[in-house]
Parts: C-alpha cells; structure tokens; sequence
C-alpha cells in the first residue's frame, strides 16, 4: 500500500499514550505520598492551563508585526515578554504554581530532577498492545502529534522505559513548536495535515486523544478523532455542542479500542 493511501494516525503524547499521573513517583520522593497525586494533578491542569491562556492572549507567534521588522528579535523579546513560551518553559512553570498552590518549597535542583523525571514517563497499560497493532497494520502511518518540544518529544519516545520498545513504531514526530501555538489552535491541526501529506485526504487522519479539547479541535479543524475515555463516564465536554456539535468520531475505553475502531474503517 501506497505511503498517500495510508491512513494517518497523529497520537497524542502526554495524558494519551503517557501517563502524567506517574511522576507522581518522582514527587513522592519530595513531598511524600500523600501530597504527590494532588500536586501531579495541579502540575497537569495548569500545564494545559497555561497553554490555553497563552493562545486565547495572541502569544502564539513570537514574530514581530511588519512594522517592526527591522528590531533584531533578542531586542523584541526583552521589549516584549509576553511572547510565546515552549511546553517546557510551561511544563516548568505549572510545576511552580502547583507546588505553590499546595503551599509546598522545592530545593534547588528539585525542579531540574523533575523535569528530567518528566522524560521518563511511563504508558498506560493498554500502550504496548495498542502500538503492536499499528506495528501490525500495513495500512496506518503512525506519528507523535503533542504540544510537547521537539526535545521532550523525542526524550520521551527513547528514554521512557515502556514507550521506548516502540519507538520504531512511529514514522515520525510532530510537534508544534515550529507553529508556536497549542493545540486546539487550528493552525496545529493543519501542521499535522502538511507534515503528512495529507491536506487532500483530511478523511485519512485520525488524532488519538484523551484531551477532549484535542478531540474536539481535530474534529472542527475536518479529522477524525478518537477520544479515550479511561473515566468510563462518556462524552461529557459540551464545548462541541456549543459551536455546532462536534463530538469525537468515536469514544473509546483505551487506546487499544482506538486501533480496533480505526482498522475497522479502514478495512
């Protein structure tokens, strides 16, 4: 089969194939267990916070206007500091506001371990599985599609103790820091569509979500999407229906359900 008649799955990294959860490990070792998983969660919902904030505030594009043009961009940048900001430099920041927050101190050098635990995420239980069957299917192109740095992409898919296996399963990573701008910005969607070839064929693209605002903005930006729902409490995120009822193509249990549903329609 052709590499253009291929169906194109775009997996999400980090909450889809990687679990957030698990550094709570590594906070355990700072804070104690009984702190670790609330901090994790906070570290994660302003980690996506952050980036929402920064595209809904015109931070996605760090070029200056026109009219500016002629002020090299190390001037620009100290004139303007409100410009876009990597997954990393964000990833480091909610780690701050949520150890705040919990009204916790990190020592020096804590944030660094962190941030280098961060590369070593593990996968849900249902990964390995699920990429032996994209391995399998001649039919599926599979690539990382994340928010994350090209760095972190590509430390997460080779030092990660059960990711790294199967880092031969994917053709590619695609990551938005070219753009400078987060998912679910449009423009994100049409990157994911331009590296792959596939700006004709939107129908043969799929993105592997368990953010239901990934899922959502593939679905408005015209592909396909599974949305894993590892709660078991259904689609529940309304913001589709309010803009003209978009809602994931399907919604499954894990990831491994997401392969089973894709190679279905493809067959």
């Amino acid at each position: 089969m052709s590499g253009n008649s291929r169906t194109v799955i775009g997996f999400d990294l980090y909450g889809t194939l990687l679990s957030t959860e698990s550094i709570a490990e590594e906070l355990a070792k700072i804070f104690g267990e009984d702190k670790a998983q609330s901090v994790a969660a906070q570290w994660r919902r302003y980690q996506l916070e952050y980036t929402w904030r920064i595209n809904s505030m015109g931070k996605g594009c760090c070029r200056p206007p026109f009219y500016l043009a002629s002020i090299p961009m190390l001037m620009f940048t100290n004139y303007f500091p409100g410009m876009y900001r990597s997954f990393s430099e964000i990833t480091r920041g909610a780690l701050l506001h949520a150890v705040a927050e919990a009204d916790l101190s990190l020592a020096p050098g804590d944030a660094d371990r962190l941030m280098t635990a961060y590369d070593s995420l593990h996968v849900f239980p249902e990964i390995p599985a699920a990429l032996k069957a994209v391995a399998d299917n001649k039919s599926i192109e599979a690539y990382i599609f994340t928010n994350g740095t090209n760095e972190m992409a590509k430390a997460s898919v080779e030092t990660s103790p059960d990711l790294g296996p199967h880092a031969a399963t994917f053709k590619g990573l695609i990551t938005v820091d070219e753009l400078e701008a987060f998912k679910p910005d449009q423009r994100t969607y049409d990157h994911l569509l331009s590296k792959t070839g596939k700006e004709r064929n939107t129908g043969q693209v799929w993105v592997v979500s368990a953010n239901p605002f990934d899922a959502v903005g593939a679905k408005a930006a015209g592909l396909e999407s599974a949305w894993v729902d590892r709660a078991g409490k259904g689609w529940i995120d309304r913001l589709g229906d309010v803009i003209g009822g978009i809602r994931p193509t399907v919604v499954v249990s894990g990831v491994d359900e997401a392969i089973s549903e894709i190679s279905r329609r493809i067959l």
